[in-house]
Formats: C-alpha cells, sequence, structure tokens
C-alpha cells in the first residue's frame, strides 16, 4: 500500500490513537476522510470531516457514498469494556462498536475499494485478542472476534485484491486506558508503526514488546502465561 496519493478514510479520528493517524496520513501525501460521531470533536487541518457513527448502518452506507474514492479503510473506532458477567447491555455495546461497527463499515467499503483498484482494511485490534485483562472479558472478546474477522475478510476479499491488516498493541497513552496504571506507549508512536506496517504489506502489525511475547504465548500451554502475567500484577 503506497499511502503516498491514497485516499483513506479513519474511524474515531477525534482523539487518541484515530487522530493521529489521520494527521499522519496527511503528513505522508494522504486525501483523508476523518470521521467520528460528534464530527465538532475533530481539530485536524487538511482533513475532510464526515459525521459517522459505526453503529449505524445507514450512516455508514452514506459515508461509502459520500467517500466512493477511497482506497485505505482504518477501522479505528473502539471502546472499552467491562466483565462478560456484568451489565448484558455493556456487553452489547462493546460488540456492537468493536465487532459489527467494523464489520459493516468492512462490508459496506469493500465494493468501494473493488472499484478503486482494491485497496487495504486496516483494523485497529489489540494485544487483548490473545489474553484478558482482569475485568475487561468484553473488551478482549471483541477484539478477539476482530482479530479473526480480519483472517476472514483476507480470504474473501483476496479475490478483488484487497489487503486486509490487523494492528495490535499493548497499552497506548489514551483515553481509553486512563484508568489502567500500566506502562503505556505514545498514541502517535503506535500510529507511525502501523503506517509503516500498511505500507509493508504485512498481514498482522505487532506495535510493541508485551504484544509480542502475548502472541508468542499461544504456543504454549494457557497456564504459564496466565502465572507470569499473575506474578506481573502483583509485582
Amino acid at each position: 500500500m503506497n499511502i503516498i496519493g491514497a485516499t483513506a478514510l479513519v474511524t474515531g479520528a477525534n482523539r487518541g490513537i484515530g487522530r493521529h493517524l489521520a494527521a499522519q496520513l496527511v503528513e505522508r501525501g494522504a486525501k483523508v476522510y476523518a470521521t467520528a460521531r460528534r464530527p465538532e470533536s475533530i481539530d485536524l487541518e487538511g482533513v475532510q470531516i464526515l459525521s459517522l457513527d459505526v453503529t449505524d448502518p445507514e450512516a455508514v452506507l452514506h459515508a461509502a457514498h459520500v467517500a466512493s474514492d477511497v482506497n485505505l479503510l482504518i477501522n479505528n473506532a473502539g471502546i472499552t469494556g467491562g466483565p462478560l458477567l456484568g451489565d448484558l447491555n455493556d456487553v452489547r455495546a462493546v460488540l456492537d462498536v468493536n465487532f459489527w461497527g467494523t464489520l459493516t463499515m468492512s462490508r459496506a467499503f469493500a465494493p468501494v475499494l473493488a472499484a478503486n483498484g482494491g485497496g487495504t482494511i486496516v483494523n485497529i485490534a489489540s494485544s487483548a485478542s490473545w489474553f484478558v485483562f482482569p475485568g475487561t472479558g468484553a473488551y478482549a472478546a471483541s477484539k478477539a472476534a476482530v482479530w479473526n474477522m480480519g483472517n476472514a475478510l483476507r480470504q474473501e476479499l483476496a479475490g478483488q485484491g484487497t489487503q486486509v491488516t490487523s494492528v495490535h498493541l499493548g497499552a497506548a497513552d489514551t483515553d481509553m486506558m486512563d484508568r489502567f496504571d500500566v506502562p503505556k506507549m505514545k498514541p502517535a508512536d503506535v500510529a507511525r508503526i502501523a503506517l509503516d506496517g500498511i505500507e509493508s504489506g504485512v498481514f498482522e502489525v505487532i506495535v510493541d514488546d508485551f504484544t509480542a511475547m502475548v502472541k508468542a504465548s499461544l504456543a504454549d500451554d494457557p497456564r504459564e502465561f496466565d502465572e507470569r502475567f499473575q506474578r506481573f500484577l502483583n509485582a
């Protein structure tokens, strides 16, 4: 994916990683549609601002109609959530945004990408695709689903020449992570690494060492990772 001259759409571009992705895309020479549920909250220069709630199918279809020149879709919008045995409405809300919102965007923009030569879909996933931080079961389940959704879409869209990339990271210093007292990356660094990975054409961008360790642990007995993680939490 050559970002210079590309036309990108970034969901959740009003803050955090999404804001840095949109800004850096502009810096790298892309045309950018920056979207958010509250478009007035986007304060970036050099972007075309669109109002978009990814849980609203009609709004998504409207965005696909307006942004019909997109060849790089970045599904960044997401929310965090609590335990799976907590309030079921909260669990559904997390899945509505993180899973169903991402899938709805991908389905709506797949024909747009095909018409524009294939392009790329990028899903911002998480290290939580492969483990669960205590109290965040709904979020982890949604990101695990986003990860395998990307694997499935990669197969289903290969015939039209569309690349699908998942971006996985640990903690970043964003509003979403305010309540967690853990080491955090700068969102600008996450965006830079993600865009470098997109340009190189990898299927998965592993942003940091912690996430690499988590993924490598999948080949082992989960008990071993759980014990190491508990020691980390209690250190």
